[in-house]
């Protein structure tokens, strides 16, 4: 019975890993894309400033990592298709740079502030980043 079991679990493994690779694959491409873009259109260069030990920017660089995959596995779990996967992705792309821009409004010189290695306002960008990615995530699985 166990050995029959385990053929099973094993067959099941096999038909669904194509599916697991291909969905998990697209998701980190689309994760890159959007960090490559979220880094040429953010004014900072974060991971300049992060070689440089500047915390703030690693704060706020983590809110988009974050910020951008929370988004992204809610579309993996829910989605059927690769393309809803990037179609969501997409959209949690451009709501982080939307969130960068209102708290770029919200407080004057945000990139200034970073590059000066000021925390508080990293750890408000970082904030807002994830909780909008939260609610972006909900509203893709909901």
């Amino acid at each position: 019975k166990n050995m029959g079991d385990f053929g099973l679990i094993f067959g099941g493994l096999l038909n669904g890993l194509p599916f697991l690779i291909s969905h998990f694959v697209t998701s980190v491409i689309v994760l890159l894309i959007g960090v490559i873009i979220y880094l040429f259109i953010t004014p900072m260069k974060e991971i300049a400033l992060i070689r440089q030990k500047n915390t703030a920017a690693a704060i706020s660089f983590s809110g988009a990592l974050i910020g951008l995959a929370l988004p992204l596995a809610s579309s993996l779990s829910a989605s059927g298709s690769i393309y809803e996967i990037i179609v969501w992705g997409f959209v949690a792309i451009i709501i982080q740079l939307f969130c960068f821009k209102a708290v770029d409004i919200l407080i004057n010189d945000l990139p200034k502030r970073i590059e000066n290695g000021e925390i508080s306002s990293s750890i408000l960008l970082f904030s807002i980043k994830i909780s909008v990615a939260l609610l972006n995530s909900a509203a893709i699985s909901g």
